[in-house]
C-alpha cells in the first residue's frame, strides 16, 4: 500500500452517514467503474471481490471451461492457475524469459489442439510483449485475458494494460498500486462478454438493474462489493496518475545512475515497454546465483525465484491435481479434461527457474523523495561491488555501514517467508 490516509476516511465516512452500504442503493460502485473504464480508456468495467475471482469472471465470461486447455506462465501468483480450475479448465504453464513474463516462442511452441485461452500476466508492473502474444493469438484464434492484478496504471505501448486482450482482470488487494484493502474488477470492450462478466459476478444482479432481452443469466457464486470499497477507490484513484508517474521517474533515474555498473556484470532486466510500464520495481539481471547471493545480502531486495507462491513450485493444488473441494468437480478428474495436459512437475521448467533466481527486484515508492532516490543509488552501487568482488577482503558488517538510510523490504508482499515451503511434496498418485 503506498497511499492512504484521510479523504478515504472521509469518504468512507460519507458512505455510512448516508446509511446506503449496499452497492445498488449508493452511486460510489457505479461511479468507480465508469471512471476506471474511462481511465482505461474501454467501454466496460465491473468490480468484484478480488483479483481472483476477477480473473475467474473473466474466463468463464469468455466461454471457457472443461475441454479446454489456458496457458500461463510459470511466474505469477498462484491465483492465475487457481481462476482457470474454477472454471473446469486446465492451466498449462510455460517459461518466462529474461523480461519474467510470458516466454512468446514459449507461448507458441506450447499451443495445442485444446487450448483455447492464453493468460499473460504483467508481474511486478512489468508490462508482457503484448505485440507478439497477440500476434499469435490471432494466428491461433486464442482468447487473451490479461492478468493485470499487479501492473494497474500501467501500460503497452500507449495502450493501457488490461485492454489489449479481450479481458482484463485487476487486483485492489491491500499490497497493489491502488488499495481497498480487497477487491478487483474486470474491464472489457464487448458488451456480451460484459453482460456474462455482470452474471459471473452477481447471478441476481438483474433483480435491481432489471431483465435483459438479449442474456440468459446462468448460476454463479455472488461476488459484489460495497459501497465502502467503491468509495476508497474514487479517492485511489485520484491519486494514481501521479504514483504512476513518480515511480517511472524513480525507477529511469536509477537505471540511468548505475547503468555504469554493467561494466561489472550487473544488467539491467529487459523490459518490454519501458516508457509505459508501471515502474514499480527497478531489476537486474545477474551472470550467477552467488553474485545474486551476495548483492541480496548487502542491499534489501528481492530474488524473484524466492517469491513462494508466486513460481510455480509452490502451486500445492495443480502440482497436487487438487483442482476442487468434491472430486467431481475436480477438473483433473473430468472426462472432458481427459486429452488436456495434465501433468506439472517441480522440474519442468528448468530456465524459467534459472532466469528467476537470476533476477533481482528493488522497489519504488511515490513517496521517495530526491534524497531517498539517491540512497538507493549508493546502495545499489555499493550492494554491486560487493557481489562482483570489488570490496577487496572487506568485513561484511563494516560494508553494510556504508549504507545511507537502507529501506527493508515487505517480507509478506513478495511471499519471503521460506520456512511455510517445501512441506507438502507433490503426490505419487496424480491423475496422468
Amino acid at each position: 500500500m503506498y497511499n492512504i490516509g484521510e479523504e478515504e476516511i472521509n469518504a468512507i465516512a460519507e458512505v455510512i452517514n448516508s446509511r446506503k452500504l449496499f452497492r445498488y442503493e449508493g452511486d460510489k460502485c457505479l461511479t468507480f467503474e465508469k471512471r476506471y473504464a474511462q481511465y482505461l480508456g474501454a467501454k466496460y468495467f465491473r468490480l468484484t471481490c478480488s483479483g481472483s475471482y476477477a480473473l475467474h469472471a473473466a474466463i468463464v465470461s469468455l466461454g471457457i471451461g472443461p475441454g479446454d486447455e489456458v496457458i500461463i506462465p510459470s511466474h505469477t501468483y498462484m491465483a492465475t492457475a487457481i481462476s482457470v480450475l474454477t472454471a473446469g479448465a486446465i492451466p498449462v504453464v510455460i517459461d518466462i524469459d529474461d523480461s519474467i513474463t510470458m516466454d512468446p516462442d514459449a507461448l507458441e511452441n506450447s499451443i495445442g489442439p485444446l487450448t483455447k485461452a492464453v493468460i499473460p500476466v504483467h508481474i511486478w508492473g512489468a508490462s508482457c510483449n503484448m505485440e507478439t502474444i497477440m500476434r499469435i493469438a490471432e494466428k491461433h484464434n486464442l482468447l487473451v485475458i490479461e492478468d493485470t492484478c499487479q501492473g494497474i496504471g500501467g501500460g503497452y505501448e500507449g495502450r493501457m494494460l488490461g485492454t489489449i486482450g479481450h479481458a482484463g482482470a485487476y487486483s485492489f488487494n491491500y499490497y497493489k498500486n491502488i488499495v481497498a484493502g480487497e477487491g478487483g474488477g474486470v474491464v472489457s470492450n464487448d458488451s456480451s462478454i460484459d453482460k456474462r462478466i455482470a452474471c459471473a459476478i452477481d447471478p441476481c444482479h438483474y433483480y435491481w438493474t432489471g431483465r435483459a432481452d438479449d442474456f440468459m443469466p446462468f448460476a454463479s457464486n455472488g461476488t459484489r462489493v460495497s459501497e465502502i470499497v467503491g468509495a476508497i477507490l474514487n479517492v485511489q484513484l485520484d491519486r494514481l496518475p501521479q504514483m504512476i508517474k513518480a515511480m517511472r521517474t524513480e525507477k529511469k533515474k536509477i537505471l540511468q545512475k548505475t547503468k555504469y555498473l554493467e561494466k561489472l556484470g550487473l544488467k539491467q532486466t529487459p523490459m518490454n515497454s519501458q516508457d509505459f510500464e508501471c515502474g514499480t520495481h527497478i531489476m537486474y539481471s545477474f551472470p550467477n546465483i552467488d553474485a545474486v547471493n551476495k548483492f541480496v545480502n548487502i542491499m534489501p531486495s528481492v530474488i524473484a525465484g524466492k517469491t513462494g507462491r508466486h513460481n510455480y513450485t509452490e502451486w500445492d493444488q495443480i502440482l497436487n491435481g487438487e483442482g476442487a473441494a468434491h472430486p467431481l468437480m475436480n477438473p483433473y478428474k473430468m472426462s472432458a479434461n481427459k486429452n488436456c495436459r495434465r501433468s506439472l512437475t517441480k522440474e519442468m521448467l528448468p530456465r524459467s527457474l534459472d532466469i528467476l533466481n537470476r533476477t533481482v527486484m528493488i522497489p519504488t515508492n511515490p513517496q521517495h523523495n530526491e534524497q531517498q532516490i539517491n540512497n538507493m543509488i549508493t546502495n545499489i552501487d555499493i550492494a554491486a561491488n560487493y557481489a562482483f568482488g570489488k570490496m577487496g577482503n572487506s568485513n561484511i558488517e563494516s560494508i553494510r555501514s556504508e549504507l545511507k538510510n537502507i529501506e527493508q523490504i515487505e517480507s509478506q508482499k513478495y511471499d519471503l517467508d521460506e520456512d511455510a515451503y517445501g512441506i507438502n511434496e507433490p503426490s505419487n498418485n496424480r491423475i496422468q
